[in-house]
């Protein structure tokens, strides 16, 4: 190392570099440095500590060393010094000049060399010769440092001046100034012709002007390398001429600063400065990652995600307290899962009176995971008594609690709960802020914020209520801000709602005139009964209103301005109150429909075999059916693609209860004229508030909630498929055991081509170590044969486990099998097993097997595998990932980390749902399944340490992770790499309290059954003895148990066993070959129930594992080892699935071989099949005539058949031209969903149908008439919107040149369109035909008649039915509006009246509401030339109009099937009917698109404004056609009066 730091010495003078020094030493050794050598020293010795420190910090490994290796390094330091000092002065002799060399010298030359010893030499390492940096000064050298001791040394003033860039000197003292040895030979011959006469003193100072000159050059030479060809004499003459160059250095001295030096410290290197944040991330290096590993918590349970994610976060959530377990335990009771609802909730359920124990075990289950911090598995392993009944006086009921599922889900219930406790605090510190005090707030909301949702709901309902008190009270601050001056800041954009403007003006007033405050009205909606009552108001809305009129006119607004803005303040507050939000979201919950309609991309996109089209036309289907499929998340990702369109609604029942119920809670009870005006605007606030905030609140809440619980539901089904494969011991065959491992033989043909391809072959023995690997070309030569037959002989494998990437693996499989039992194929039976006897065999019989390879396929390209097994190839790397899959699927699994979501899960799921699913919510599930299987089987730990591939199951182990079991490895490897009891994992510091518990029980630690006597007693905590029980699940806290437990067995008093070590009854009872049967006579229940009464302790299923691993330590718990079924095997292989390889399906096919009876082809995935001459053609002809080898060909699926001694797919095909022609569209199409909207599919079909054929048909057609126009149906009524009602363009119709479109204005901004068919139509599209037929039943000579008679007759009904008084102008919503407040005003009676219809043109909405109980129903009148049509029943009139309808309502309440009296619902089984033509009149409009425009209405001449026609009533001239006003409707008598309640009778509309 470098010494440490003299003062600087003063008057340092640059050296130069080819100068031969003069100095002496001064200091002792070890204080300094000499010469070059303190150079050589203190510039090399740096550099190789700092490459040494960032070769550690690279690798990962930063930790603190040992005193005794600290000293260690330094004395490796010094010696290393000493070396290279010592070759240094060997090197410095050589190079030092003889006195003999100096002698000759100073003859030829006349200088003195006296005291020069040798050129200085740059050091390695030392700054360049140009470097300026900042030096800090070195003390002079010793000179013991030199050889040279007798040899007088000058002083060393400044070892770093030497590299600066003044090479020819830099002292004062210019007689001591010597130039390198080329400067002592310059210009001699100068020197002899012009020193003639001139003594010793005058050559010297000649010399010494040259020198000065010389160096001057030099100096220039070096910063201006241009210059240096540049001779002696051309340069002193450039010098006169132009001077030196620094006349002007008064003017520039001020550009240049000179170095400042730092003698600070240098800062110590770290990680952070040699490394990018992603590599430090990814090594876990950060400092939340040592803030793991240090903290005595379980690392899981520090993390907000999956310990498996690339970006895992800790989590920041309370903690709870035993305070809070009552509380938690309620409200995760009732989100465990709806079995335990149903089972345990419900009076009739199953296990109804266990529910107390339910609610004790989910408590016990908190307290453990949140309080003591256990992990799932240590409970369901160690703590089960306490999750399972038990009742010391019932031992024979045995009820299983919570299952280890539902304790992953208390522990996410829980992690929620947290959340929620979180929120609720900082919802109380912000209720505390605000410094208000609201009883509603504390008695009604915060009492029963019980969700996330409330949470934020209460929050934005503070923030709306006391906001500017919050402004004026305090801005945010916090307790150390300083205080900050009043700057002058830009105005900002205003974020003030309509709703605070409002509030602050004297419109909240007005608000309050409504006569009740919002918060009582969401009390009265959520009490069965009134609780807060109205004030009454003497004066109407719209008169109060004016009271609060602004008295300026100008600045004055209408009162229903004012009503309309008190109801925006009414609706708001109502619409953002908690409690009402949390009502509308449970409606929400359990009423929600969901539909879908396609966009208009979406229409022609997704066509019946896309995957989207099952919901293309989705209606009304239950959200609770779509919480356990992926439909929804398709939905979505369908809507993110602007393909459809998604709408979340409730049934008009449930929202009408709901509105009901709401208005009920505002409305008054009061009859006086007042009080129903007052209501009606009430009604309005209760409309505006659903609409505008209740409804849109809710449903993207149930968007997300919908999402989320189908999210869930996917991963768990994903969750499941993992545990079927990992949930299983290894491949066993023979005598193997259960739990024992396998020799695997793994082979691979990879894609089967016997001319690129060879048989890779890999062995693995029983420790998984790789012991051989070859390559053969194939299996037919006798040569390779030989070789496989010699491997086989010589490893004997277990199994032999097959795999590839086509269906050649088939073939190699079968000559597998055939060199094993030669009599395979021959002589087996039907199950495949050879009839040969075992003694005849040359090989055992070894099982040869397909594996699932997805883990495989992905190792073969890893880096993983590229570090084990370098030098082998893709597919004998693809073969060991085979191999470790037969002999532990868990850790194969285990191995992939985050790589695992890479695999599909579910044979019945896409891939593509699989990324629908979040990648952190899907790493959580596996991961769970992942942590369960490792600690039921348990883990290794010495050989974890030892085993880097097993050792990928550690960081599963309960309290373990990634992060804490790579610090626990390094340790164990820092003791010597093996632990002898768990004991030591405390007594060493491997791991701290909380995950010693967690994790002892699966940490197993094999031992002998047969171990000596320990050298120490019993006593001795320093004793490393070895425990059998260490080899056990058993926990370290029962070890007692099982030692009472074998000791008691065995009738042993602790007298027998004084002195030995603790479990040494273990060993003796182990020892016993009656083991079992001593064991199985104790009576393990008694000794349960007397802990239970003595100490409380629950341990009844806790004494029987401990008698189950004192008789078979760490049994295979697993299922047998799971074997693919032959699809799985053919989709490894082929990616053929049972849904893309189907009978009926047409597939392309190679003819690869031909028969005379058949000819055999291979499919594009290499499936072969074949097709019989029967079917190749109709007439049965040989194969050979009538196709070719190599031939391509469609064909359609008839037959599937698989072999079941090959377990091989063949396929039987048909290629006859009728089978073709059909198609298989019906096979490949995408199944409806069962709630689809066929109507609107079809109206779409027909939509896509015309705009096809207007595409085909797009030849204009030329007709002489004046209504004539060659529009399309948007250009016609933008034609029609400043023309007369009743106006008429006659057009090209879409469905072809026997149709004609007619569009006629009803009213503003509607129209109706009619299709008229040409019977007699010109193919020229030049005239029109003398029959033009309308809905079939009526039929016109020309044009002019049928505009005539039909249109202007229908617009003559559309006007007298306008003109009655039961009609309303405006749209349907208004009309409901005043039936619900005409009712709501007359209780006893009914209402009904007409509207146009804007969404079926040329209609009118008969709208009734029979009670104020009911809701309002609406029928369709259908106007037609020559009457109106209710359904079937035709009224020529209106009066007749109105007594059809009342007879027909009546009929309907006395039938039952009506809505009137009896219920509100509207008839015809409770749905709105549709239109239903009567005989005779089907319809009168175009199919197809109809548009509503609001237009400004103007007038404009009708050239066919009268005349007679016939009609379709056998040429009577239609009613009130051309008879009567329009402005004068006729009057008739009501031919029906019943009593109140009813439909007839004066005043009661």
């Amino acid at each position: 190392m470098s010494s440490p730091v003299a003062d600087p010495v003063v008057n340092s003078l640059p050296v130069d570099e080819d100068d031969p020094m003069q100095g002496s030493g001064g200091e002792e050794e070890g204080e300094g440095v000499g010469g070059a050598a303190g150079v050589s020293d203190d510039s090399s010795e740096e550099p190789e500590e700092d490459e040494e420190e960032e070769r550690r910090i690279r690798e990962g490994f930063i930790v603190d060393e040992d005193e005794e290796e600290e000293d260690d390094d330094e004395e490796e330091k010094k010696r290393r010094r000493k070396k290279r000092r010592r070759h240094r002065r060997e090197r410095e002799e050589e190079e030092a000049l003889e006195e003999d060399d100096l002698d000759l010298l100073e003859e030829n030359t006349g200088a003195s060399f006296k005291h020069r010893l040798t050129r200085l030499r740059r050091a390695p390492g030392s700054p360049s010769a140009r470097s300026s940096g900042k030096r800090k000064a070195v003390v002079e050298s010793s000179d013991d440092d030199l050889d040279n001791d007798d040899l007088e040394m000058p002083k060393v003033q400044d070892i770093q001046n030497i590299w600066d860039d003044d090479r020819g000197g830099g002292r004062e003292d210019e007689e001591d100034a010597d130039m390198d040895d080329l400067d002592n030979f310059i210009d001699d011959e100068d020197e002899d012709e012009q020193g003639v006469g001139m003594d010793e003193e005058e050559r010297e100072e000649r010399r010494r002007e040259r020198r000065r000159l010389e160096k001057e050059r030099r100096k220039a030479m070096g910063s201006r390398p241009e210059l240096s060809g540049i001779d002696a004499n051309a340069w002193d003459e450039i010098y006169e001429v132009f001077g030196d160059g620094h006349e002007y250095d008064w003017a520039l001295g001020d550009d240049e600063e000179a170095p400042i030096e730092d003698d600070s410290p240098k800062a110590e290197m770290k990680y952070q400065d040699v490394f990018e944040p992603s590599e430090i991330k990814a090594r876990m290096l950060t400092e939340d990652d040592d803030h793991i590993r240090g903290s005595d918590i379980p690392e899981r349970m520090q993390l907000a995600n999956s310990s498996l994610s690339q970006s895992s976060t800790i989590s920041l959530q309370v903690e709870l307290t035993e305070n809070d377990l009552d509380d938690a335990a309620s409200w995760v009771i009732t989100r465990v899962s709806p079995d335990k609802e149903r089972d345990f909730f419900r009076p009739d359920g199953l296990y109804h009176t266990f529910l107390p124990d339910l609610v004790q075990a989910i408590t016990y289950a908190l307290r453990f995971i949140f309080i003591q911090e256990y992990e799932v598995p240590y409970i369901w392993t160690h703590k089960r008594d306490y999750i399972t009944y038990f009742n010391p006086a019932d031992l024979k009921t045995k009820v299983e609690l919570l299952s280890l599922e539902d304790l992953w889900r208390v522990y996410s219930v829980g992690q929620k709960y947290r959340s929620l406790v979180d929120r609720r605090k900082a919802l109380d510190s912000l209720y505390t802020r605000l410094g208000a005090s609201d009883e509603y707030y504390e008695n009604e909301i915060r009492k029963k914020v019980e969700t996330v949702e409330m949470v934020a709901d209460a929050t934005e309902w503070l923030s709306m209520k006391y906001r500017d008190d919050k402004k004026n009270k305090f801005d945010m601050a916090f307790h150390d801000d300083e205080d900050q001056q009043e700057t002058k800041q830009r105005k900002m954009p205003s974020r003030v709602s309509a709703y605070e403007v409002a509030k602050k003006s004297v419109l909240s007033k007005l608000a309050q005139g409504f006569g009740i405050q919002p918060h009582e009205v969401v009390l009265n909606f959520m009490s069965s009964s009134t609780t807060h009552f109205l004030q009454e108001h003497d004066l109407s809305p719209q008169a109060y209103a004016d009271t609060f009129a602004d008295p300026d006119p100008t600045k004055a607004h209408s009162p229903e301005e004012l009503l309309r803005r008190a109801r925006m303040i009414l609706a708001t507050e109502l619409g953002k109150d908690p409690l009402l939000r949390q009502e509308m979201r449970n409606l929400f919950k359990s009423e929600a429909l969901v539909s879908v309609l396609p966009t208009e991309r979406g229409i022609s996109k997704i066509d019946e075999h896309h995957k989207y089209f099952n919901f293309k036309y989705l209606h009304e289907k239950r959200a609770t059916d779509m919480l356990h499929s992926d439909q929804f998340l398709y939905i979505l990702e369908a809507e993110a693609q602007h393909l459809v369109t998604v709408s979340i609604t409730l049934p008009p029942n449930a929202m009408g209860a709901f509105e009901r119920r709401l208005n009920d809670a505002f409305a008054s009870d009061s009859y006086s004229d007042t009080a129903r005006a007052w209501n009606e605007e009430r009604l309005r606030v209760v409309q505006e508030t659903l609409q505008q905030h209740l409804v849109p609140n809710a449903t993207k809440w149930t968007r997300e909630w919908i999402r989320e619980e189908a999210e869930d539901a996917l991963c768990k089904k994903c969750a499941e498929t993992l545990r079927t494969r990992i949930d299983v011991a290894p491949y066993i065959s023979g005598d193997l055991r259960p739990g024992d491992t396998s020799s695997v033989l793994a082979m691979s043909w990879g894609k089967g081509d016997p001319h690129k391809d060879s048989i890779a072959i890999v062995f693995l023995d029983e420790a998984g170590r790789l012991r051989e690997h070859t390559r053969i070309d194939n299996l037919s030569d006798i040569e390779n044969e030989d070789e496989f037959r010699d491997i086989l002989k010589r490893r004997q494998p277990n199994v032999i486990v097959i795999g590839g990437f086509s269906v050649a693996t088939y073939k190699l499989q079968r000559r597998v099998k055939e060199i094993i039992n030669p009599a395979f194929g021959d002589g087996a039976d039907a199950w495949g097993a050879p009839q040969v006897p075992p003694e005849n065999r040359e090989f055992p019989d070894i099982p040869t097997i397909f594996v699932y390879d997805e883990v495989a396929r992905m190792y073969q390209n890893s880096k993983r595998a590229a570090e084990e097994f370098s030098a082998l190839t893709p597919i004998a790397k693809y073969c060991v990932g085979l191999a470790r899959y037969v002999q532990s699927p868990l850790n194969e699994y285990a191995a992939l980390g985050s790589d695992i979501t890479a695999i599909n899960f579910h044979k019945d799921l896409s891939e593509e749902f699989q990324q629908l699913i979040p990648k952190e919510k899907l790493l959580t599930g596996l991961e769970r399944v992942l942590v369960d299987i490792t600690n039921k089987v348990g883990v290794d730990i010495n050989r974890a340490v030892t085993d880097s591939y097993y050792q990928h199951l550690l960081p599963f182990v309960c309290g373990l992770g990634p992060r804490k079991a790579q610090v626990l490895v390094k340790k164990i490897a820092a003791m010597g790499g093996t632990l002898m009891n768990r004991d030591q994992f405390i007594r060493n510091g491997l791991l701290t309290t909380k995950i010693f518990l967690n994790a002892a029980g699966f940490l197993k630690i094999t031992q002998e059954s047969n171990f000596a006597k320990p050298s120490k007693n019993r006593h001795n905590e320093d004793s490393d003895s070895p425990d059998l029980l260490d080899s056990t699940r058993v926990h370290p806290e029962d070890y007692e148990l099982a030692r009472k437990m074998a000791a008691d067995a065995q009738d042993m008093d602790e007298e027998d066993h004084h002195g030995e070590h603790p479990s040494y009854v273990v060993s003796t009872l182990l020892s016993k070959p009656d083991k079992q049967k001593l064991l199985q006579d104790l009576n393990l229940d008694d000794f349960a129930v007397n802990m239970y009464e003595t100490n409380q302790d629950r341990k009844r299923y806790t004494l029987n594992v401990i008698r189950t691993e004192l008789l078979d330590p760490f049994e295979e718990l697993r299922d047998k080892f799971l074997l693919p079924d032959d699809w799985d095997v053919l989709t490894m292989l082929t990616g053929e699935t049972p849904k893309t390889l189907k009978v009926g399906l047409i597939v392309t096919a190679i003819v690869t071989r031909i028969r005379p009876a058949a000819a055999v082809v291979r499919l594009d995935s290499g499936v072969e099949g074949t097709i019989p001459k029967g079917y190749l053609t109709f007439s049965g002809e040989d194969a050979d005539k009538v196709v070719k080898k190599g031939q391509f060909m469609s064909a359609v699926i008839i037959e599937i058949k698989s072999d079941p001694l090959t377990n091989m797919f063949t396929v039987e095909l048909s290629a006859r031209s009728s089978e073709l022609e059909a198609g298989d569209s019906q096979f490949r199409r995408v199944k409806p969903d069962p709630a689809w909207n066929y109507a609107q599919h079809d109206r779409d079909a027909e939509m896509q149908a015309r705009k096809k054929r207007a595409e085909v048909d797009k030849s204009r057609r030329v007709i002489k008439h004046p209504n004539f126009h060659n529009f399309n149906t948007h250009q016609a009524e933008t034609y029609l919107q400043n023309q007369q009602r009743g106006d008429v363009v006659i057009r090209p119709s879409s469905k072809g040149p026997n149709h004609l479109a007619v569009t006629w204005k009803v009213e503003d901004g509607l129209y109706q369109h009619i299709d008229v068919v040409d019977a007699d139509a010109d193919p020229t599209g030049q005239t029109v035909g003398t029959r033009l037929i309308v809905d079939s039943t009526h039929q016109y000579s020309d044009l002019d008649e049928l505009i005539v008679n039909h249109v202007q007759a229908m617009n003559r009904k559309v006007e007298e039915l306008m003109m009655h008084e039961k009609f309303k102008p405006g749209n349907e919503e208004e009309l409901f509006l005043f039936l619900k407040n005409f009712v709501a005003a007359n209780p006893s009676k009914s209402a009904y009246g007409f509207s146009l219809s804007r969404r079926r043109p040329g209609h009118f909405s008969l709208c009734f509401l029979a009670n104020k109980n009911s809701t309002v129903n609406t029928w369709f009148v259908r106007v037609t030339p020559e009457a109106y049509y209710l359904f079937d029943t035709p009224a020529a009139g209106v009066p007749e109009l109105c007594d059809a309808f009342k007879v027909r309502h009546l009929h309907e309440s006395q039938t039952g099937g009506g809505a009137g009296g009896i219920g509100g619902k509207t008839p015809y089984g409770g749905r709105t009917p549709a239109r239903t033509p009567g005989p005779g009149a089907s319809a009168h409009q175009t199919p197809g698109r109809m548009s509503v425009r609001n237009t400004l209405p103007s007038r404009t001449p009708n050239p066919y404004g009268g005349g007679s026609a016939s009609s379709g009533l056998g040429g009577v001239t239609p009613y009130g056609a051309g008879y009567q006003t329009p402005g004068h409707p006729s009057r008739s008598s009501r031919p029906i009066a019943q009593e109140s309640g009813g439909w007839g009778g004066s005043g009661k509309w």
